[in-house]
């Protein structure tokens, strides 16, 4: 039976004698008033947008060493829960995880206040690229400077892969390969729809929590667990940490029903206003966005292949895409903030604000649907089991779009040798993104420059 060491610590305390239900009663903000807990928010979050680079994998060492570490919002078992509820909900990770962990705090208030600070920056600088970049540059002929940025973008998707994969156990590996099996398959044959994948990828991740939560019932469990369901003891009683997350987050089991209602009103209303054949291009780009936003798990890598097929051509060149997703990796804050850029290419300020929200609102109101059964249900093992299938299902699918955002990306040997040396440069010399895109486009640039590596690969 594979169980991890019960003596290992899964809260990083400074006294280890102290138990949850002592601790509890240390931090005087715990009933402070809203106003003021939501002042403590704006103090804690409101510089994020600005400094996280470098896409989910850097955002949660980052928002690990800003909240659990140094300003000791939360306790690192917390964020982990949190981090994977995050990974096993459709929507941006990074920007639920900053929802949840400001919700534990401030709740909804404080949730939304922290993701709108989140959110921001990236948002202003991809919407006035897209509104203002191609009145100077023709996308048909780019410059020579945005040619290595694809290839750059591409190799960080491969570095955030590699990353997310070294952590798996076995039975994660073998759930990951799988995916990684089915999405390259459906997205590379001639006889399966392109947009297969929105009724595909929820299968395969909910077909890998199944599967972690039937190991954890087997005599010898294939997978690694921090406990089995048959060391549950009855019903789980709250300690007084519990309770009092569940006073600062603020929400109840029938607010969590309502906001999965309006989640899936907002999904099937749009789909069939669309469908009936309401003719409004505001009310296709939310469309668009918003049923995107409802079925990608797994991240914002996830996203690319499937919003390639639903705007190129019909929106945009290949190569604008292309130009928008580096411009896009290279920002800090939410890579879902792409919507913007995208949205904005096609209809202007209106469109991308538009195509913000519609990315956005699924992920946003899903993990406030969730924050109140997480908060009931994180101390059961079949749930933290659940939540692991999830998390390895949604890291196959980054795979999956290593493989065919590469033969997209990389389309002659200049290309090839950006791809090889950014990735390189990313994962072994601790290049952040903005300065892999940097050298992408340099690289690129003295390419073309030099007429070298030209012919297709």
């Amino acid at each position: 039976m594979k169980v991890a060491d019960e003596e290992t610590p899964l809260v990083k305390v400074e006294n280890p004698n102290i138990t949850d239900d002592d601790d509890a009663s240390h931090d005087s903000r715990d009933f402070e008033p809203l106003i003021d807990r939501v002042k403590d928010v704006f103090r804690v979050y409101w510089f994020l947008g600005f400094i996280a680079f470098g896409g989910p994998p850097a955002h949660v060492g980052i928002f690990q060493d800003h909240l659990v570490r140094y300003h000791q919002w939360l306790k690192e078992d917390l964020f982990l829960e949190l981090f994977a509820l995050a990974q096993g909900l459709p929507g941006p990770s990074s920007s639920q995880l900053i929802i949840s962990t400001a919700a534990t705090h401030g709740g909804v208030l404080g949730g939304s206040i922290a993701f709108l600070m989140w959110n921001l920056p990236g948002f202003v600088v991809l919407t006035t690229a897209s509104l203002f970049l191609y009145d100077f540059i023709d996308p048909n002929n780019p410059p020579i400077w945005l040619l290595g940025i694809p290839p750059a973008a591409v190799a960080l998707i491969f570095k955030a892969f590699y990353g997310f994969a070294l952590k798996l156990d076995s039975l994660g590996v073998a759930l990951a390969m799988g995916t990684c099996a089915v999405s390259v398959l459906i997205n590379h044959d001639e006889n399966i729809p392109s947009n297969s994948s929105q009724f595909v990828y929820p299968v395969l991740l909910f077909g890998g929590g199944l599967l972690t939560f039937l190991d954890t019932y087997r005599s010898k469990p294939i997978g690694t667990y921090s406990k089995l369901p048959g060391q549950d003891d009855g019903p789980v009683v709250q300690t007084a940490l519990d309770r009092k997350l569940g006073y600062k987050i603020g929400m109840e089991i029938h607010h969590g029903i309502f906001m999965f209602l309006l989640w899936l009103v907002l999904l099937v209303g749009s789909i069939a206003l669309v469908n009936s054949g309401y003719d409004w291009q505001y009310l296709e780009i939310f469309e668009i966005f918003y049923r995107t936003g409802s079925l990608v798990f797994g991240g914002g890598v996830v996203i690319v292949p499937m919003l390639q097929n639903e705007v190129v051509p019909k929106w945009m060149t290949e190569d604008q895409f292309f130009q928008g997703l580096g411009l896009a990796q290279s920002m800090p804050g939410p890579f879902f903030n792409f919507a913007s850029f995208l949205g904005g290419t096609y209809a202007g300020l209106p469109g991308a604000i538009v195509a913000n929200l519609g990315l956005m609102g699924p992920g946003f109101i899903l993990i406030f649907a969730m924050l109140p059964f997480w908060s009931k249900a994180r101390h059961y093992a079949w749930f933290q089991a659940i939540i692991k299938g999830l998390n390895a299902s949604a890291i196959g699918l980054i795979g999956g779009g290593c493989v065919f955002l590469y033969a997209k990306s990389v389309r002659d040997s200049a290309d090839a040798i950006v791809f090889v040396l950014c990735g390189g440069l990313a994962s072994f010399y601790e290049f952040g993104a903005p300065q892999t895109i940097a050298m992408g486009a340099l690289i690129g640039a003295g390419f073309a420059a030099s007429n070298l590596g030209q012919l297709p690969y």
